[in-house]
């Protein structure tokens, strides 16, 4: 994509994080941009930062979990802007539990945010953006999502299915010469506070206040992956986002280092089959 400039985007999980920080740099490159949360009061929170700015934003509280909730965010983008070009699948939890104590409950609540709504992303959104002369679909998956780290079952397996969703569309578009590109973020140690919000939105969800025991909601950094690292401000994120998007770059990575552990994932497959330990450095 050559300029974004007037171009019109759609992220969800919006309203703080990774995806507030993709919502910024995509404003600051002159874009208008549409935010979808499931919490009502951060979603205007976040529209009256970026309106105070002077940048053109408009929020739509969406549970992305829900394929109706999206088509009605897509319906409002049309409404808001008349078009859509970019769409960033955002949105995302991680519940920090072993697969043995990790309940089906939470199976279905992590896949159906993690997993379906990048789907339902997709689903409501292509046939919109392949109107446009070019665009846009990106996916938040995680370092999680190339290297199935501890205590993180559920997530693991979502985020690696974000990395199939998106690596199937690519070379679907690829193969049909699309005008819209796609590309998936695997960030590691991002200063998110993901660990926190999830388990308040997964209490909230049981009707249970959201109060945690210690060594509760911990950060993606502090569990394997990234924890050596020290984390990533998530405007940091957007603007890696809003490069790939300029550029049509599939693979966007908060710190190259960390594929290392993914090189030598792939070594331990072709000599021995074994699972190769993740790097510490």
């Amino acid at each position: 994509m050559e300029s974004v400039e007037g171009k019109v985007a759609v992220v969800t999980g919006a309203a703080s994080g990774i995806g507030l920080g993709i919502a910024r740099a995509f404003v600051g490159a002159g874009m208008r941009v549409v935010i979808a949360d499931n919490r009502p009061d951060a979603v205007t929170a976040a529209v009256q930062e970026l309106q105070a700015q002077g940048h053109e934003v408009v929020g739509v509280p969406t549970d992305v979990s829900i394929l109706a909730e999206v088509e009605a965010l897509a319906e409002a983008a049309l409404d808001s802007y008349g078009a859509v070009d970019v769409l960033c699948n955002n949105a995302g939890v991680g519940l920090f539990k072993t697969v043995a104590k990790t309940s089906i409950e939470d199976w279905e609540w992590t896949l159906a945010i993690d997993l379906w709504g990048p789907i339902h992303g997709v689903k409501a959104f292509l046939p919109i953006i392949e109107r446009q002369p070019e665009g846009h679909i990106n996916a938040t998956s995680s370092m999680a999502g190339l290297l199935a780290v501890r205590a993180l079952g559920a997530y693991n397996v979502a985020k690696h299915g974000v990395v199939a969703l998106m690596a199937t569309l690519q070379r679907e578009l690829r193969a049909a010469h699309s005008p819209v590109y796609a590309s998936v973020l695997c960030p590691g140690a991002v200063n998110t506070g993901i660990g926190r919000n999830s388990v308040d939105s997964r209490r909230a969800k049981d009707g249970v206040a959201p109060t945690r025991s210690p060594g509760e909601g911990r950060d993606e950094g502090e569990v394997d992956v990234g924890a050596a690292f020290e984390a990533m401000d998530p405007d940091d994120v957007g603007k890696l986002v809003l490069d790939a998007v300029l550029t049509n770059r599939f693979w966007i990575f908060t710190d190259p280092r960390m594929l290392l552990s993914v090189q030598d994932q792939v070594e331990a497959m072709v000599e021995d089959g074994a699972l190769s330990r993740i790097r510490a450095f």
